[in-house]
């Protein structure tokens, strides 16, 4: 998933707000009818470094954010950096662990995995591990087990979630992208191929339990889940949301989404799924049903904000994204270059309902 620059930059969409009605079902608590999305803060934060995933702790008060050598720590009431998780090189993703009271990075570059204090946020220890360049991270509380998914060896490595010895590896058909945990014993991981596929992890006999493809959903990267209704929503190249059945692998629909996506979020308490899209854009749409979608909005956020965190409880999305600058030359290494972030201005955004 890394990235601290969107794969695709596309305009801003601005598109037209669409009001959704009040929709109750099987116990889930619609939107209002009058709730609309919009940038709530911003807080620039500066200092050096790309980005990728964010994740928030269990009470929403800390977000912890990838800068490529570090992790910031991010006070989510005042908006300020609380503490850095230093020396993660290349960091992806960071896994928390509220029931051990640690946390866990990914380190694309170091080929490795830090294990911190979540209380104090010291490193208590650094592990190597077989597989290269570690992506998403992944912690599954059952087996107390740290799961990486591995991009350039194209395997996923299971560790022990308090001594960090290596468990199992397990090849993937492809590079693996996000995760998620179905909490019964099932661990659901994206294959993002210009085919697309998601593999089906048994996260107690740690093996490969299916692969099903992703019709119409190419190099899928960011994925949620519903597990109350078992759907899953992988995010596609071309403006592509998939909607599967977490069951029996059935595509339910696909979605038309913003340019550039490289995650997604699922919050059940309000019935409404999100995609955060590169091109400045988070897309949101209403769960009317299991298998009915309805687009709710196109929330106009920033260029390059396309990795995001989730609060459930207040209902905020968390996405990051700095100015960004003309690409540099192409070149026979870079025929493609990404545009690059003007120094210090690295910002978080929150967006919520007004």
């Amino acid at each position: 998933m890394l990235s601290s620059l969107p794969k695709h930059i596309g305009q801003s969409a601005g598109m037209a707000l669409i009001a959704v009605g009040c929709f109750v079902y099987s116990g889930v608590q619609s939107a209002p009818a009058d709730a609309s999305f919009s940038v709530v803060q911003r807080w620039k934060l500066g200092g050096a470094g790309g980005w990728d995933y964010l994740t928030l702790d269990a009470a929403g008060d800390r977000l912890f954010v990838s800068r490529g050598t570090r992790v910031d720590v991010v006070d989510t009431q005042s908006g300020k950096i609380v503490g850095t998780i230093a020396n993660t090189n290349g960091v992806h993703g960071i896994a928390l662990a509220e029931d051990l009271r640690r946390g866990y990075t990914s380190n694309g570059r170091a080929d490795s995995v830090t294990m911190f204090d979540l209380g104090t946020l010291k490193t208590i220890k650094e592990a190597q591990i077989p597989g290269h360049n570690p992506d998403a991270i992944l912690y599954e509380p059952s087996g107390k087990h740290v799961w990486t998914f591995n991009g350039r060896s194209k395997d996923v490595t299971v560790l022990d979630a308090e001594s960090l010895a290596v468990v199992r590896t397990l090849a993937v058909p492809d590079k693996p992208e996000f995760a998620v945990d179905d909490g019964e014993g099932r661990i659901f991981v994206n294959i993002e191929s210009e085919a697309g596929q998601l593999v089906v992890l048994d996260s107690k006999q740690l093996t490969i339990r299916a692969t099903w493809m992703l019709p119409g959903c190419a190099s899928p990267s960011g994925l949620a889940i519903d597990k109350a209704h078992h759907r899953l929503f992988s995010v596609c190249d071309k403006k592509v949301m998939a909607v599967t059945d977490a069951v029996s692998g059935r595509q339910i629909a696909k979605l038309t989404i913003g340019e550039g996506p490289d995650a997604a979020a699922y919050d059940a308490k309000r019935g409404l799924v999100f995609s955060s899209n590169g091109e400045g854009t988070l897309s949101i749409f209403h769960q009317e049903t299991p298998d009915r979608y309805q687009i709710a909005q196109s929330v106009t956020t920033q260029r390059g904000a396309r990795t995001m965190a989730l609060d459930s409880s207040s209902g905020k999305v968390y996405l990051v994204s700095a100015d960004l600058d003309a690409p540099p030359a192409p070149t026979p290494e870079q025929p493609h270059p990404r545009p690059m972030p003007t120094p210090e201005t690295f910002t978080v955004l929150a967006v919520g309902p007004r």
